[in-house]
């Protein structure tokens, strides 16, 4: 399953932001490793518009292995003081988009290959 989601950085804080994603923790990038979260990128946006990418197996289940794992906890609270303040930690306010178009799924269906070849 592919996902994409928004949330938003307090635009006062981006360069932290940007720093603390420049180097996440190595106990952190396994944990969402090992908890299915596969080909994740984040992207920032100059107004603090945070959006996220990634596939796994269930997002639901994604982010319920994640909220099982101490580091977890303490990277959500370190990243809390960089967003507007909620009483929700940084990763339970993500607002999943829907997905409307992929290119590869309506070349499929249209029955060409990527380089616009009917089959």
């Amino acid at each position: 399953m592919r996902v994409c989601f928004r949330s938003v950085v307090a635009p006062k804080y981006l360069p932290e932001y940007r720093k603390a994603h420049a180097q996440v923790w190595p106990e952190m990038l396994r944990a969402l490793k090992d908890a299915g979260w596969n080909d994740y990128t984040l992207h920032l946006g100059t107004d603090g518009l945070l959006i996220g990418f990634l596939e796994c197996d269930d997002f639901n289940a994604a982010l319920a292995r994640m909220a099982l794992t101490d580091v977890n906890a303490r990277w959500q609270a370190e990243m809390a003081k960089l967003f507007p303040a909620s009483a929700q930690r940084p990763d339970e306010g993500f607002i999943v988009m829907e997905e409307v178009f992929n290119l590869e799924d309506q070349l499929a269906a249209a029955g060409t290959d990527n380089e616009g070849q009917h089959r």
